[in-house]
């Protein structure tokens, strides 16, 4: 549990960063991270792709929080 945090984390933040955006704040980058990992997770599953170490781990769950965050973007008219 405490490694889906700290992944949920680092994940969200990185998605802030890569963004050029100052995030939506601590919770809620936590928060799109923890949902970043499923995504990333499901979108790499039916590529046949998986994570097998914690770098691994946080790649997937960055690009899936990347692609969360640009999702929420688009909707708030942001982008």
């Amino acid at each position: 549990m405490f490694e889906w945090i700290l992944v949920g984390l680092i994940s969200g933040w990185l998605a802030g960063k890569i963004l050029n955006g100052n995030g939506y704040g601590m919770m809620c980058d936590i928060g799109l991270g923890l949902l970043g990992g499923v995504i990333g997770g499901m979108i790499f599953e039916v590529l046949g792709v998986r994570a097998h170490n914690f770098v691994g781990s946080i790649l997937m769950s960055t690009s899936g929080a990347t692609a969360l965050v640009i999702a929420t973007r688009i909707i708030r008219d942001e982008i």
